[in-house]
């Protein structure tokens, strides 16, 4: 059974008003193995309004990656239902709704960044003299102006993963999927990537699916956290952040923040006893 904490009276009530860009409903996904079947997401009930911050923070393993998948239609689900932006994944992957960014950047290291960011409006079609105006705009918004004629292997990894964000949002899709893309670097560059991602969230208005196993890193991005129990993915708790929307760093010595960390601590432990 999946289960929704209730929300807190300033989140609850502006999420309400607006449109869900994902929702869920009875969602499970059984893949077929040669070990026999394996079920990695069961009973998944999850609305995400327009302009949430929403994690996913479970263990390896608990279905987290494999729920963006299939919104990106990338993965069937065996039961339920999925819509994003009120279409079917499939719609919504041919209408180009949402941008992905993977764990690893994953540029083609014989283009130059601007190049790199440019693929998805060469393979969409758009008009060279708008393709560079969008280049120019989305490599702004990530702090990369000046590096454009660079290639992948000339920048450091987080740069490299703020490139592949400016190409996830250089077609200006209002959803954003991000699966751990600062999982593999150091924690100095990991806290100020979090730092601009916010700032980026805020001066762009994006609906942002955000998986990770860092649980402030959710705490600190996040408007609510989804914790998930393991295999078979369950949503055991969906926590409601009261932090505004305001964030530097230091919040995360707040007793507020260290309240919600606890509460996904919690989540977390009691998702690994649920049978």
């Amino acid at each position: 059974m999946s289960m929704q904490a209730s929300p807190s009276p300033q989140g609850g009530g502006e999420r309400n008003a607006r449109a869900s860009v994902v929702e869920a409903s009875g969602l499970g996904l059984t893949f077929q193995t040669n070990d026999g079947p394996v079920q990695a997401l069961s009973n998944v009930d999850l609305a995400i309004g327009k302009g949430e911050f929403v994690s996913f923070i479970g263990p390896s393993g608990c279905g987290k990656t494999t729920f963006l998948r299939v919104i990106a239609d990338l993965e069937s689900p065996t039961s339920g239902t999925v819509r994003v932006n009120g279409m079917s994944p499939e719609e919504a992957r041919r209408k180009r709704a949402y941008g992905y960014v993977f764990q690893a950047a994953g540029l083609y290291p014989w283009r130059t960044i601007e190049r790199n960011v440019a693929l998805p409006l060469e393979i969409m079609g758009y008009p060279k003299q708008e393709q560079r105006e969008r280049i120019k705009r989305t490599l702004d918004l990530v702090n990369l102006t000046g590096f454009e004629k660079k290639y992948p292997w000339q920048l450091s990894g987080g740069m490299q993963q703020r490139a592949s964000i400016a190409r996830a949002l250089a077609f200006d899709a209002d959803l954003l999927l991000m699966d751990e893309p600062f999982g593999a670097l150091d924690e100095i560059v990991r806290d100020h990537l979090n730092e601009q991602l916010l700032e980026l969230w805020k001066r762009t208005d994006k609906t942002i699916c955000f998986v990770t196993h860092s649980i402030p890193e959710a705490v600190y991005l996040s408007t609510r956290i989804v914790v998930m129990s393991p295999r078979p993915g369950r949503v055991t708790d969906v926590i409601e952040s009261t932090l505004p929307r305001e964030r530097p760093l230091g919040i995360r010595e707040s007793p507020e923040f260290l309240a919600i960390a606890h509460r996904v601590r919690e989540g977390l432990r009691a998702g690994h006893s649920y049978e």
